[in-house]
């Protein structure tokens, strides 16, 4: 077995659900993501129930790229390592499709741009069914730092994108995952419709540089559409705890929440409140992934 192609993404939370107005956004967070496209099967079994990476092929191959040397492409196996909790909102599917194809850009020695690899992981992502709007906010967000705000009806990829931000400062905020267990369906387009005055006040808010406000709207909105109390209810108490922001991701049940850097004793509290009522693995710490931190370091 020998490792052909190496590629790697990050993980992301919502802003805005594309399903919600049209308009979606999602945040880079820093949960990372490394596949390896390989000659032969791994001895460690690869958990890809819904033929995501299968997918990828057939989404690169529609698109025009070749195959590595040799190779057919069922000849081509896959080694996943992933820090992000599956079916939870928290953009698995975008992340590893996205790392995937670069793991292939690897083997290939092929270039594309951004918006190529947002473009056939978007597809990758709908074929499979594990998206009902595209996510081309949750790759773009996985692929680069920071969050672009996308118009999910766009004839193209580079079209679709309305606003961007470089998204916020790593060092000002911790941010808490509450995972909860896996969601056993996504929701429907249609389930969307009665919450779209909500969606449009999250999209208003982001529109207006109001981030966390717009992850919190959101989030509420989303636990109305799955008639989520329980996550509202989760939502609503690390408030109480001293979250700055808190709201459901995705199509749920993670709920991120959003604690001031400074104030390490409130999520210290979120943390132990939780716990009462979550695995202590379902209880992630992590941060953002920001352009301008970036651009910090650099200099």
């Amino acid at each position: 077995m020998a490792v052909i192609g190496t590629g790697n993404s990050h993980g992301a939370c919502s802003l805005l659900h594309a399903a919600g107005t049209g308009y979606g956004a999602s945040l880079s967070i820093d949960l990372p993501v490394i596949v390896k496209a390989l000659d032969k099967p791994s001895k460690r079994e690869l958990n890809d129930p819904d033929n995501l990476l299968g997918n990828v092929v057939e989404s690169w191959l529609a698109s025009g790229m070749p195959l590595p040397e040799g190779l057919e492409k069922e000849s081509i196996h896959w080694a996943v390592a992933s820090k992000i909790p599956p079916r939870r909102g928290l953009k698995s599917s975008a992340a590893i499709s996205i790392a995937a194809i670069k793991a292939l850009c690897d083997a290939t020695e092929s270039e594309l741009s951004d918006s190529e690899i947002v473009a056939i992981s978007s597809q990758s992502q709908v074929n499979a069914g594990v998206s009902i709007t595209g996510s081309i906010d949750d790759s773009w967000a996985c692929l680069t730092k920071g969050w672009k705000l996308i118009d999910a009806n766009a004839e193209t990829i580079e079209s679709s994108v309305v606003m961007e931000g470089p998204g916020l400062n790593p060092d000002d905020w911790i941010v808490l995952l509450a995972c909860r267990d896996e969601r056993p369906k996504i929701p429907e387009l249609e389930d969307f419709i009665p919450f779209y005055q909500e969606f449009e006040k999250a999209l208003i808010a982001l529109q207006q540089g109001e981030i966390l406000n717009c992850l919190t709207i959101n989030g509420r909105a989303v636990c109305g559409v799955l008639n989520d109390l329980k996550g509202r209810k989760f939502s609503n108490d690390a408030f109480l705890a001293g979250a700055r922001a808190a709201g459901m991701t995705g199509s749920g049940p993670a709920i991120v929440i959003i604690i001031p850097s400074l104030v390490r004793s409130s999520a210290d509290r979120i943390i132990s409140n939780f716990s009462k009522f979550l695995k202590d693995d379902l209880i992630i710490e992590t941060k953002f992934l920001s352009q301008d931190n970036d651009e910090t370091d650099s200099e």
